[in-house]
């Protein structure tokens, strides 16, 4: 691995975690609306299109982009599970049943797309 593709993973991994770590801090607040904002805000979305748009062209990033697509109903199903399930049941199995249906729809688009 060159010095050059060392230096963008950092810079990539540093960008990630001040995101996640400002999502982080917002919510601990008790700021849930702002942290979810930062958190839903396509920033993490427009900085990878222009990263594997720079580091590999259009139809890599046409690739990622379709890919999204495709897991956004899993996406969807964990978070309105999330919602369901956390005021009921607790942290851990609010997790747990979001994660399983996230893996759940995964499984069954992927039957449907075959």
């Amino acid at each position: 691995m060159t010095q050059e593709a060392i230096v963008r993973i950092l810079f990539y991994f540093l960008l990630g975690g001040t995101i996640v770590s400002t999502v982080t801090y917002f919510g601990s607040q008790g700021r849930g609306m702002l942290s979810a904002f930062v958190a839903t805000f396509p920033s993490i979305t427009v900085l990878t299109f222009i990263l594997i748009y720079l580091d590999s062209g259009i139809a890599q990033t046409f690739s990622y982009a379709k890919g999204m697509v495709l897991f956004f109903p899993s996406w969807l199903a964990y978070l309105i599970c999330f919602v369901v399930v956390l005021p009921r049941l607790g942290f851990w199995t609010a997790l747990g049943s979001s994660l399983l249906a996230f893996f759940l729809v995964i499984g069954l688009t992927h039957l449907l797309i075959r």
